[in-house]
């Protein structure tokens, strides 16, 4: 699960693939479609959609001679699943920490 996870931050974490994913919230596109908007090569796109597949982000299928790209939101589900799984804990206030540690090693010491 942590190889998969892996790959899904990493397609993340840049910004034409966010972006791409955003695209693709509204409905399937073709490829030449989802490369429109970017100054890029499509070659460039295909290997920024090759990224996010392979990180089960999205899916291609060729549609003819077209092939469309649609948003596969189980891989975002897995992502934040494991992100919520830090909000179980209560923030923790170092400065309280500290003072606690204090407190203890004078207790220790006297």
């Amino acid at each position: 699960m942590h190889d998969r996870l892996d790959a899904v931050f990493a397609a993340l974490a840049d910004p034409t693939r966010r972006a791409i994913l955003t695209m693709l919230l509204e409905d399937d596109m073709a490829v030449t479609d989802v490369a429109e908007p970017f100054a890029m090569s499509l070659a460039a796109i295909s290997k920024h959609l090759s990224v996010l597949a392979d990180a089960g982000l999205i899916s291609r299928e060729r549609r003819g001679r077209v092939i469309w790209c649609k948003l596969e939101p189980d891989a975002l589900r897995a992502a934040s699943v494991w992100m919520q799984g830090f909000g179980q804990f209560e923030p923790v206030d170092l400065d309280a920490f500290e003072r606690f540690l204090e407190r203890e090693l004078q207790d220790e010491a006297g």
